[in-house]
């Protein structure tokens, strides 16, 4: 369904959209997640009101996982979730899209230690954003955009690359912040 609505309407529906290479074979396979953070309109960069990624679903259904990778492999986006915007409720006004390298055994990873990461923005068939991460090669985690609703109600686009080094866990609740 939709993207970006007719005249006036803003984006109703879009997916984020996370993809990487696979480590080298007989390396520890490398582990990214698509984070999204929900913050309420009266405090858009405070605490989220949601948070939905890999092991957390969206308690009200408008933020949903439709694909995860825990290695790289396969065709395509290895992990991809939808945002139904036009769903959101009204104390909703912004959402925040970032990934995280979730790498097991303590190790850290950076960007820069995966082969060719890269994050897409889209609504219906337009791109909005589309990064490589090489501007945030030294961090563990970034932002990659934020939807914001207007005072009319419609939502819009901007992309927002900023890099974290930090964990998942700290990074999926200060991420939106910014």
């Amino acid at each position: 369904m939709g993207g970006t609505g007719g005249f006036g309407k803003g984006i109703d529906t879009a997916q984020a959209r996370l993809k990487w290479n696979p480590a080298p074979l007989g390396a520890t396979p490398h582990d990214l997640d698509l984070i999204v953070a929900v913050h309420a309109t009266g405090d858009p960069h405070g605490a989220p009101v949601q948070l939905v990624h890999f092991g957390r679903r969206s308690t009200d259904g408008t933020v949903s996982l439709n694909r995860d990778s825990r290695t790289g492999q396969g065709l395509g986006w290895d992990e991809v979730m939808t945002l139904e915007l036009s769903r959101m409720p009204d104390t909703s006004g912004r959402v925040v899209v970032g990934a995280a390298i979730q790498q097991p055994g303590g190790t850290t990873v950076r960007f820069a230690d995966v082969a060719d990461p890269r994050a897409q923005i889209t609504a219906g068939y337009d791109v909005l954003a589309e990064q490589d991460f090489a501007a945030v090669g030294g961090a563990t985690a970034a932002t990659v955009g934020e939807f914001l609703r207007d005072a009319a109600g419609l939502w819009t686009f901007r992309p927002l690359l900023r890099g974290f080094d930090t964990d998942p866990v700290t990074f999926a609740r200060t991420m939106g912040s910014v």
